[in-house]
């Protein structure tokens, strides 16, 4: 189902570098979980695997273990496991050429997104088993946590490229049912397994784009009704908690990178509001008896951003104010001073 094609297209059209970038994409990949170096838990290289990003050695353990959490520094060892960077990859070069397609009617482009499709998600030898199983796993810990469903939030982006190619000679029926039998399954271990249920738990930016995923998957399904019933929840579960009367989203301003992550949860409740367009449900005009709402979050970080603040939370490294522009953008079209 085309979820977000509106949106997508009108990139393309403001896209000048579209052309460039998707000549690139022609010669990229393939991209595969299984050409990873190490070995999963399960001993199938099918599996994702990933490292938790905030965890180092113990410098007072003679062997490291367990780790430690050391928020809002990445540990470059997660680097030596290539899952999350081919993942992310994939889904950016089929994107580009998704949207060079649809723009530029060349049939290679759709050609060269279909092969990468079907390179990650529906060869036998190369696919990825639809779990998340041994995502972010902390060393002398676990081996993967509910937290690593955070890291197929960019799937979301794929799942709209596939609406763009519905028109190619090169896109098959067989690649249609393919792909939604591997998100089916995807989707019905997200709703039922250990880590999927944390995550739904989850009260910050987790849980906002477990939702986004959720419901995003749920329309290329057509479950229309279930993608309903977590955007209606999402009013009470998400927005209600996550943002104070004032439009603060402490949970986010807890965070070593607190403006970061606060633009990022906000991002997530506008791609939430986003998809309610699509089926009724208003989220960027729900608000509580006590004014938590998308637009209370958004004009408490506005200040900040065009400098008539200053930001007195944490910030590890930059502290980019242009971060909130694309949301201003977005949400321009639905509140109006």
């Amino acid at each position: 189902m085309k979820i977000l094609l509106c949106f997508l297209c009108l990139f393309a059209a403001q896209t000048p570098k579209l052309e460039q970038d998707a000549q690139r994409a022609l010669s990229a990949g393939p991209f595969t979980v299984v050409s990873k170096a190490v070995v999963p838990p399960s001993g199938d290289k099918h599996d994702y695997m990933s490292q938790a990003p905030y965890f180092w050695p113990d410098p007072k353990s003679a062997n490291g273990l367990p780790y430690i959490r050391r928020d809002g520094e990445r540990n470059p060892e997660i680097e030596k496991i290539t899952d999350h960077r081919v993942m992310d990859q994939m889904g950016a070069a089929v994107e580009t050429l998704a949207l060079a397609y649809h723009s530029k009617h060349d049939e290679a482009y759709a050609a060269k997104a279909a092969q990468l499709l079907r390179a990650f998600f529906l060869d036998p030898e190369t696919r990825m088993n639809p779990n998340l199983q041994f995502a972010q796993g902390i060393p002398g810990i676990n081996t993967g946590r509910g937290i690593g469903l955070i890291e197929t939030r960019g799937l979301t982006r794929v799942v709209d490229a596939i609406g763009l190619l519905q028109r190619s000679k090169a896109w098959t029926t067989a690649d249609q049912k393919g792909m939604e039998a591997w998100f089916a399954k995807f989707l019905q271990w997200m709703l039922e397994s250990k880590n999927g249920r944390d995550e739904a738990a989850a009260k910050n930016n987790h849980g906002t784009f477990y939702d986004v995923q959720v419901v995003s998957f749920a329309l290329f399904l057509g479950k229309r009704d279930l993608a309903k019933s977590v955007l209606e929840a999402a009013k009470t579960k998400r927005i209600a908690v996550q943002v104070e009367p004032d439009g603060r989203q402490p949970l986010e301003l807890e965070r070593t990178k607190a403006w970061s992550y606060s633009i990022m949860n906000l991002d997530g409740l506008m791609v939430l509001a986003e998809l309610g367009d699509r089926i009724g449900v208003d989220l960027w005009n729900y608000q509580t008896g006590d004014g938590r709402s998308i637009r209370r979050a958004l004009d408490f970080l506005a200040p900040f951003a065009s400098g008539e603040k200053k930001w007195t939370y944490q910030q590890l490294g930059e502290w980019p104010p242009q971060m909130l522009s694309p949301l201003i953008r977005r949400a321009s079209s639905h509140y109006t001073r």
